[in-house]
């Protein structure tokens, strides 16, 4: 494909990107990769009869090739697989057709996918589905996720084993020998990189000389799974672009995009523009981050783009618009409903309160409310939703009964959506922020062995690596005491309840305790204790009331979570509620003690991270 600014090169007919050519570099793509292992769609899979724990990884060769559409304006190139009973095992159950577009003006192109499971079809599981290109390392050495996240990066050899030393787990290695010194002594790992679903717009890699930037941008994320908060991994040493589609990370087997056995489905992934810029007269090579950001906005005021030929992608007025209000009514905060600022709203479909963060089959669309609770989505597939919200400050989540069902052209205005968030009775203490996250709790600094430089004096500090290990550090003796009153969660409550290493390189559990008063006690009343966790990782909270031997506990969440969010350098991953009745009986006039007992003990990543704990008192009890 060739537009007179850039020529791209395909192999036909497996449908691999072999070659880009740009302002003079011959392939900014890695010439010493198989032509297989330069640009190229992909995903993870399994199935039945598929033993290996982490799937099958499935490069996607096609075996056919088409010219959808040609003429001076555009081209529309199709390569596509179909799947039969002689492929079973070998490869993923689906047909797809990968397409590749090119427009006369725009510095890029396009891609996207199609996924079809036909019915009859074997049952599969789908764990990552991504597009990836690895760039010419010569040439592209500076990397930008956002305007606080770029910087330049060590070169692949510098992970080799003669260079670096692996530690906790593959991803992540220290340099101890690398090519370029001022790398020595940093810690590399991929997951560092990690981004919000809502952030991952435009991110890529520029060469200075000549300066060039190739960028992936990504300007509607409703073929993302599991909402706006997700984090998915965006780019890492190679140098590699990366656009996660769908993946389990920072999730887990609850995010596995699971197709039963003959059940008939389909899925559009992107488009996903690819833009090259360059400096024609010199200059700052950062102004190249500027100018992609520049044409991201006008990618994204472009969606949905109208000239892709599959009849699969709805053009604009094939789609439907939604709008509304939302406002909170907690009445211990206000007598008033107050508008919902901020609110995280969701289209997604028809499902329990908060399944949308599960979901991962189909289509969702996310928006924020403003400060006066309005909301709006433009451009929505035909289909039938439900609404969902979470809304920064209030725990739990929100979700609107009726269905919505969009079709071509319809709007939908809907009247003033109450939530009113879980609430019994009045606060005696909070310890927190309610915002599905820990970032506002204690990230310690990273041991000076383990450091990534652009982390340091970050707002992100929490992706830093080995921090888990801090803990035993800071609390050699005894686990974590929180006095409410006293204590300030911002430095005295640590950002993730992990396991402690004994001298013998094994594990145990952990019980924090929160000490706090109460004056005015109803002993036939019941308390509320509000747990909002922002991750879990193979962790059993056990929940104890002035007695942490009794057994049976108060309470137990179970076995929950394999977010991994600990060893990720995340600070959330999937978020759970729990309400916890607390009978006044159990508690004392004076001084109580509650006791959080994390069990599970085999490794260093086992634990939880708290979003947000709440005492609430009986309603009977005056705020």
């Amino acid at each position: 494909m060739d537009n007179g600014i850039l020529q791209v090169t395909l192999s036909n007919p497996q449908g691999h990107v072999t070659g880009i050519q740009y302002n003079g570099i011959e392939n900014l793509l890695e010439v010493n990769n198989r032509e297989s292992n330069r640009g190229y769609w992909d995903l993870v899979w399994g199935g039945d009869g598929i033993k290996r724990k982490k799937g099958l990884l499935d490069r996607i060769e096609a075996t056919n090739f088409a010219v959808i559409e040609e003429h001076e304006e555009q081209v529309e190139l199709s390569f596509t697989r179909t799947w039969d009973s002689s492929l079973e095992g070998k490869v993923v159950p689906l047909k797809i057709d990968k397409r590749f577009v090119m427009r006369s003006g725009p510095s890029g192109f396009y891609t996207y996918a199609i996924f079809e499971h036909l019915q009859g079809w074997p049952a599969i599981g789908i764990g990552n589905i991504r597009m990836a290109f690895k760039l010419n390392k010569d040439k592209f050495h500076y990397m930008a996720i956002a305007d606080n996240r770029k910087r330049f990066m060590p070169l692949p050899d510098d992970r080799l084993s003669n260079r670096s030393q692996v530690l906790a787990f593959p991803e992540a290695v220290l340099l101890v020998n690398p090519i370029e010194p001022q790398f020595r002594g940093e810690v590399d790992d991929k997951y560092q990189y990690s981004s919000e679903s809502k952030d991952i717009r435009v991110h890529g890699w520029i060469c200075r000389n000549p300066a060039a930037g190739l960028w992936q941008i990504t300007p509607s994320n409703e073929f993302r799974s599991a909402g706006p908060v997700k984090q998915y991994i965006t780019s890492h040493v190679g140098p590699t672009s990366l656009n996660v589609l769908h993946s389990t990370h920072y999730a887990g087997a609850d995010l596995i995009l699971n197709i039963e056995d003959g059940e008939p489905w389909k899925k559009v992934f992107g488009p996903i523009f690819v833009y090259l810029n360059s400096l024609s007269h010199g200059g700052d090579f950062q102004k190249l981050w500027e100018d992609a950001n520049k044409q991201m906005m006008t990618e994204v005021q472009g969606w949905p783009p109208n000239f892709l030929a599959s009849k699969d992608f709805p053009k604009s007025d094939q789609r439907g618009n939604v709008s509304g209000r939302i406002v909170v009514h907690d009445r211990y905060v206000n007598d008033k409903s107050i508008p919902a600022k901020g609110a995280y709203v969701g289209l997604a479909p028809p499902g329990d309160v908060g399944s949308w963060q599960r979901e991962c089959k189909s289509y969702q669309f996310w928006t924020s409310a403003n400060e006066d609770g309005y909301f709006s989505f433009n451009n929505v597939r035909p289909g039938n939703y439900n609404l969902y919200a979470f809304v920064p400050g209030f725990i739990g989540d929100y979700k609107y009964d009726n269905v919505i069902a969009i079709s071509p052209g319809s709007q939908a205005n809907l009247d003033d959506l109450v939530y009113e968030p879980p609430r019994d009775g009045p606060t005696i203490w909070e310890i927190g922020i309610p915002d599905r996250s820990a970032a506002e709790f204690f990230v310690p600094d990273p041991n000076p062995k383990y450091i990534n430089k652009l982390y340091v004096n970050h707002p992100d500090r929490f992706r830093q690596y080995g921090l888990w290990e801090r803990y035993a550090e800071l609390y050699p003796d005894e686990d974590l005491v929180y006095s409410v009153g006293v204590s300030d969660y911002r430095k005295d409550w640590f950002f993730a309840q992990v396991t402690r290493k004994k001298d013998n390189s094994t594990y145990r559990g952990t019980t924090w305790q929160i000490k706090f008063k109460i004056d005015n006690l109803d002993e036939n009343g019941t308390y509320k204790l509000r747990l909002a966790l922002a991750t879990a990782n193979v962790a059993q909270l056990l929940v104890g009331v002035n007695d942490p031997s009794k057994n049976p506990p108060l309470f137990s969440t179970g076995v929950i979570g394999k977010d991994n969010t600990i060893a990720r350098h995340g600070i959330h991953g999937l978020y759970y509620l729990y309400n916890v009745s607390v009978p006044g009986s159990l508690l004392l006039k004076g001084n109580n003690t509650i006791f959080l007992t994390q069990t599970e003990s085999i490794s260093p990543f086992q634990g939880i991270m708290y979003d947000y704990i709440r005492l609430e008192g009986p309603p009977s009890l005056k705020s």
